[in-house]
């Protein structure tokens, strides 16, 4: 494979600056073409870039091998499916849709079209990040050990990405969740269940249970005054003390990274790659649990 010829859903910011310029930047990775509802947003995308604007999405799925989606999730639950169900290829946002229902019609339209996938958690994809998660002892940590997250931002209430619809929402919406989630589902074992779940205005707080018996508590907001973001992750007991508190400056790096390892999965057709759909189902299970729990 000499080239991946990457078709991009949606005209965004995130679409723009994230997407568009790492594709466009990628040596193997080509973006061939944008489309959005609107044709003059998607031609703002594309002006300066090899990319071509289509009229339709399904003229773009037909001129392209994968697709990156940067649409809300209620959209992608509708497109991304008849993406996979032609065959492409699908790099994909979270959550992978705007309910549960749709999220696990998404997860097995890819599954169902042997397509590779991979889901937008642009930490687990930051070197710094990988490399504390690597070091971590092997195998579920003992029952004795405890875990939080916290991730506080004021991104929503100014700049660019307050004009994401899905962002405007009260407190911290769908999409900023599962970054925290995943850390911890991989720090401490896969999450068996919400305990508990608070929101109060703008602060959500939750409780989670992992494989073996840890246990691990997270705070978060997006409507906090305070730039930059705040973030960090801690393991403490029986696994020692361990602490991150790096997240990456530029999410176009972590996001060439997501690509290096999308191109080598395509060429070598391997689809279940630590990030892919399924991933993306299973957090978005997390997250509904959360959402339950807190009435």
């Amino acid at each position: 494979m000499d080239r991946l010829r990457m078709g991009l859903v949606g005209a965004g910011p995130w679409a723009t600056t994230v997407h568009a310029a790492a594709i466009e930047a990628h040596p193997v990775a080509e973006l061939a073409g944008v489309w959005a509802r609107r044709p003059e947003a998607a031609a703002d995308v594309a002006e300066g870039t090899s990319a071509r604007v289509h009229t339709s999405f399904d003229d773009l799925v037909a001129d392209v091998d994968a697709l990156a989606f940067a649409v809300p999730p209620a959209v992608q639950g509708e497109l991304a499916p008849r993406a996979a169900a032609a065959g492409r290829h699908v790099v994909l946002e979270k959550p992978l849709a705007a309910d549960l229902a749709t999220a696990e019609q998404v997860a097995r339209a890819v599954a169902d079209a042997g397509v590779v996938s991979a889901v937008v958690l642009t930490l687990r994809f930051d070197a710094a990040v990988r490399a504390r998660v690597e070091s971590l002892p092997a195998g579920p940590p003992p029952p004795d050990t405890g875990g939080g997250g916290r991730r506080d931002s004021g991104a929503p209430l100014g700049g660019t990405v307050a004009r994401a619809a899905r962002r405007a929402q009260p407190g911290a919406p769908p999409a900023a969740r599962p970054h925290v989630i995943d850390l911890l589902d991989a720090a401490l074992g896969p999450v068996t269940g919400v305990e508990w779940a608070h929101r109060a205005e703008s602060l959500w707080t939750f409780g989670m249970t992992h494989t073996g018996g840890a246990r691990s508590t997270v705070s978060m907001s997006l409507r906090v005054a305070i730039d930059p973001t705040e973030f960090e992750i801690g393991m403490f007991g029986g696994v020692g003390r361990h602490i991150l508190t790096s997240r990456p400056d530029d999410a176009t790096v972590p996001y060439a990274t997501l690509l290096d390892e999308f191109v080598a999965d395509v060429a070598a057709g391997r689809t279940d790659g630590p990030c892919s759909a399924a991933r993306g189902l299973h957090l978005q299970r997390i997250t509904e649990q959360v959402a339950a729990a807190a009435g």
